[in-house]
C-alpha cells in the first residue's frame, strides 16, 4: 500500500499476488481506515503518529519543508561545486541541481532539500524488503523521500523516484521522532528504501544514529551507486543493505538505467569488507538480463568476491514505468537462474515476487530441510536455534536476534 504522491486523500493499493497480473486500484481515506482495522498496520498520516496538533504536522505539503548542508561536496571556485556522494560527481553551477534533483547549490555549498522531508513512510514486514535472513517475521519503519540518481526504466516507484521534491506530497517528521513512533509500532528497524536512499543520505545518517542508541536495526534497499567514502561512513551504523544488481553488463546499466555497474560492484565488496549484512536481488527483465550465461557469470562473480553465503534473490519483472510493452518474466526463467546460481555454488537463492514458490522457503544448505517457510510474507514455520539449523546444526548467516 502507497500514499498516492500527487494526491494526499487517497491510498494506493498494489497486490503482485496473482503470478501474472499486477491489480491495482485507489482508496479513499475511509476504505484505507478500514483495511488498517483489518490488521495491516500501514502509517502515513502524521496524526496516526501523535503529532503536534498543528496545521503543518496533520497536512502534507508540496515544497521544501527542511533542508540540510551536505558534507560531501567541493568547492571548485567561481560558486562552482562538485558533489562527492555518488559516482556522478556532478559540477552544479549556483541555483542548480545535481542529476538526482534534491542537492542544490547555494552560495557555494551543497544542500539537500529533502532532509526530514519523507514522501512515504509505512510499517512493512521485513521480507517485503526482500531480506529473508534479517529478524524473520519481524516489521521495519520504511520511509523514503522523493529523488534518485538513477534513471531505471523499469522502476517501480517512478512516480516519488523520478520526482522533484517540490512536486510530491511530503510530511515533517525529524530524525528523532521517526525513531520514537519506531519504537511505539513495536518495530525491530528502519529501513531506508523505495527510492534510492543515497540521495536522502543526510536524513538517513541522522536517523541511523538516533536508531542505534534506541537498539533498532539500521538496514537499506539499494541501487549501490555511491561512492565509497559516504559509503563506509554509513557503514558504521549500519546493519544489513539489500542492493539491486541489475544487470551484469555496463551496457545494460547505460542502456535501461543511466548509470555503471563498476560502481555497484565496488559498493558490494565495501560492504563484504565492512562486514554488513548483505543480500542482493536482480529483477530478471525478459530479452534485457535474461541471459542464463550471464546470470551464471554474476553469480561465479558473486561466490567469488562476496562468499558463497550470500543471498541472492531473482526477482519478478512486471511491465511497469517505461518497459510496459515487455512480458512479465517467465517463472521458468527465474527457475532456470536459480538453478544457474545453485549450481554455481551459492547456498542460499530464491525466487521473487512468486508468492507460494518453493524457492520463497530458506533450506539448510547442509541437510536441505526447511528452516524457515514462508506464505508470501508471513513466516509459517522457522527451525533456527541461535542461528543454526535445527535440524543438523549448519550456522545460516544472518541476523537472527
Amino acid at each position: 500500500m502507497l500514499l498516492r504522491p500527487n494526491h494526499p486523500a487517497s491510498f494506493y493499493v498494489k497486490s503482485n499476488w496473482n503470478h501474472e497480473h499486477i491489480h491495482e486500484r485507489y482508496l479513499t481515506k475511509r476504505e484505507f481506515l478500514t483495511f488498517c482495522g483489518a490488521g495491516l498496520c500501514c502509517l502515513f498520516t502524521p496524526h496516526f503518529f501523535g503529532f503536534p496538533e498543528t496545521a503543518r504536522a496533520q497536512t502534507a505539503k508540496k515544497g521544501f519543508i527542511r533542508t540540510k548542508l551536505s558534507p560531501y561536496y567541493t568547492a571548485l571556485g567561481g560558486g562552482k561545486i562538485r558533489c562527492e556522494l555518488c559516482p556522478r560527481r556532478c559540477l552544479v553551477s549556483e541555483g542548480e541541481r545535481g542529476f538526482c534533483r534534491v542537492r542544490v547549490n547555494r552560495g557555494g555549498k551543497l544542500y539537500s532539500l529533502v532532509y526530514g522531508n519523507p514522501c512515504a513512510f509505512y510499517l512493512d514486514p521485513i521480507e517485503k524488503e526482500s531480506f529473508f535472513h534479517v529478524l524473520p517475521g519481524s516489521t521495519s519503519l520504511t520511509l523514503s523521500t522523493a529523488g534518485c540518481n538513477l534513471r531505471c526504466k523499469f522502476c517501480e516507484n517512478w512516480e516519488i523516484s523520478q520526482a522533484f521534491p517540490e512536486d510530491v506530497y511530503s510530511y515533517d517528521i525529524p530524525p528523532e521522532i521517526v525513531v520514537k513512533k519506531a519504537k511505539e509500532m513495536n518495530a525491530r528497524s528502519i529501513a531506508y528504501t523505495y527510492a534510492e536512499p543515497t540521495i536522502f543520505y543526510e536524513y538517513m545518517s541522522d536517523i541511523a544514529r538516533c536508531a542505534k542508541r534506541a537498539g533498532l536495526l539500521n538496514i537499506i534497499h539499494s541501487n549501490g551507486f555511491i561512492n565509497p567514502g559516504p559509503l563506509r561512513d554509513l557503514c558504521n551504523v549500519l546493519d544489513a543493505a539489500q542492493i539491486d544488481l541489475k544487470g551484469f553488463t555496463e551496457d545494460f546499466y547505460s542502456e535501461l538505467s543511466s548509470g555503471r555497474l563498476s560502481p555497484v560492484l565496488e559498493t558490494l565488496k565495501i560492504l563484504k569488507q565492512e562486514r554488513i549484512h548483505l543480500e542482493i536481488t536482480n529483477l530478471v527483465i525478459p530479452t534485457k538480463n535474461d541471459d542464463i550465461s550471464l546470470v551464471r557469470e554474476m553469480c561465479c562473480w558473486v561466490k567469488s568476491e562476496l562468499g558463497p553465503d550470500t543471498p541472492v534473490h531473482f526477482s519478478r519483472f512486471y511491465p511497469l514505468h517505461k518497459l510496459q510493452h515487455l512480458p512479465s518474466t517467465p517463472v521458468s526463467t527465474l527457475e532456470k537462474a536459480r538453478a544457474a546460481a545453485l549450481s554455481s555454488g551459492l547456498k542460499y537463492v530464491y525466487i521473487g515476487k512468486v508468492p507460494g514458490h518453493e524457492a520463497w522457503n530458506t533450506y539448510c544448505a547442509e541437510c536441505k530441510k526447511t528452516v524457515i517457510r514462508r506464505t508470501g510474507y508471513m513466516i509459517r514455520e522457522m527451525h533456527l536455534k541461535e542461528g543454526k539449523c535445527a535440524y543438523c546444526g549448519e550456522q545460516i548467516p544472518g541476523i537472527w536476534s
